[in-house]
């Protein structure tokens, strides 16, 4: 597998841990309580990122096909770039301590009883199905297919950088998710 990819099923890997650690660490009675009621609990910060990984799976098999097809006649380079709008959503979706909010939009709010084992068991699945598409997409030309965002439909960057992102933003989140009970790493 390319290294920049492999990378990428680390950074996925690295976030199961991280929910891992923080599911040990936060009791089921608190896994839905906001300790503040403007931000979100822990439930809502890893049901968001589920919303987020079902609206990106079905655009992920997409452009993996359309990379496929390209692929036939264009070889993958030896290095994957980010195009510079995917850059710039790379380099703002990971945690931020010093930044204030950002909105969401709203197909991306949860809402509703999250049980826990649901969310988690969702969030595995998910995540099982993202690191297989980063596997599928091993060998293509990644930069020459673009993503539109489920966020906005006028912010458009290409696979690479869209399968470097969506790691980066779990992390911004369970960041987000570790802070509301003081379970993450110095707080």
């Amino acid at each position: 597998m390319n290294s920049q990819l492999a990378a990428v099923v680390e950074e996925f890997g690295s976030a199961r841990s991280r929910l891992h650690r923080l599911a040990a660490a936060v009791p089921a009675a608190r896994w839905g309580e906001r300790a503040d009621p403007a931000r979100w609990s822990v439930a809502e910060c890893v049901a968001h990122l589920n919303l987020t990984s079902r609206a990106y799976l079905p655009l992920l098999h997409d452009a993996i096909d359309r990379a496929r097809t390209l692929g036939a006649t264009t070889p993958a380079p030896a290095r994957h770039r980010r195009d510079p709008v995917g850059w710039l959503l790379w380099r703002t979706s990971g945690p931020v301590k010093r930044v204030g909010r950002v909105r969401t939009t709203a197909p991306f709010v949860p809402s509703g009883d999250l049980p826990r084992d649901e969310v988690l068991a969702e969030f595995e699945r998910l995540q099982d199905e993202q690191v297989a598409a980063v596997r599928a997409a091993d060998g293509l030309p990644l930069g020459r297919v673009r993503v539109v965002s489920p966020f906005d439909a006028r912010v458009r960057y290409n696979l690479y950088a869209c399968l470097t992102i969506l790691p980066r933003h779990q992390h911004r989140h369970l960041f987000q998710a570790e802070r509301v009970w003081g379970t993450a790493a110095g707080s």
